[in-house]
């Protein structure tokens, strides 16, 4: 049976991620985020792993996810390389702003591997990625990437390193929705950027890798559970 990876948005960048590789399952929540945000996370979250990329109200609500089986819920906050029910997950550390971390510190990207199937997770990323990064990300199939500005990464900065990573999928997070409390660009703002019309819009999506596109970057908006 082919690996597959499955993504809800929850809105900012907080995924549920469900890994599956063969018999093997690993579910995943990112950033979590609190109330402090002007948006509300579902009160069902559970999963056997959450990452947290910055230590912000907006990423790291790590009280709003229950474990999901027996075993205590692992969490992972620092960078490092990590393996839980098949799912690897590695922890990139970055310069959350333009001046190597000065003014917010450090975020944490996470590259997740499960069977052939390769994706990132840019968190809360604000600046322009170093080599380091960049050679930590190659060959990725599937880039989570914030788009919406202010702390983080704007359309044409996010598309710079949509650029340089040439993912096959692209999933926008971390942009203005209705309620939230900090400013952010509007999704359009991103896909006009990167010359996308009418991008598939889904309330869920599932990932197997011999589905990916080949040629292209496909860009796939999730809808806010």
């Amino acid at each position: 049976m082919a690996a597959s990876i499955q993504f809800i948005w929850h809105g900012l960048s907080c995924f549920s991620i469900e890994a599956k590789n063969g018999d093997a399952v690993a579910n995943l929540v990112t950033d979590p985020f609190g109330a402090e945000t002007g948006l509300k996370i579902p009160r069902n979250l559970s999963a056997d792993v959450v990452t947290v990329s910055h230590d912000h109200p907006s990423h790291n609500n790590i009280d709003a996810v229950k474990a999901a089986g027996e075993k205590k819920l692992f969490t992972i906050q620092t960078p490092g390389e990590y393996e839980v029910g098949g799912l690897f997950v590695y922890g990139i550390p970055a310069p959350h702003d333009e001046k190597e971390g000065k003014e917010r510190g450090l975020t944490t990207l996470y590259r997740f591997e499960v069977g052939d199937l390769s994706v990132a997770h840019l968190g809360d990323l604000g600046a322009d990625m170093l080599d380091p990064q960049r050679e930590a990300l190659e060959d990725i199939d599937i880039l989570l990437v914030p788009v919406g500005g202010e702390t983080v990464l704007n359309a044409k900065r996010a598309v710079e390193i949509i650029t340089q990573l040439s993912p096959r999928i692209v999933i926008p997070m971390h942009y203005a929705l209705p309620g939230m409390v900090s400013k952010s660009d509007p999704l359009e703002k991103f896909l006009k950027e990167m010359g996308v019309g009418s991008p598939e819009r889904l309330a869920k999506w599932k990932a197997v890798k011999k589905d990916l596109p080949v040629e292209e970057t496909k860009v796939i908006v999730l809808e806010k559970d």
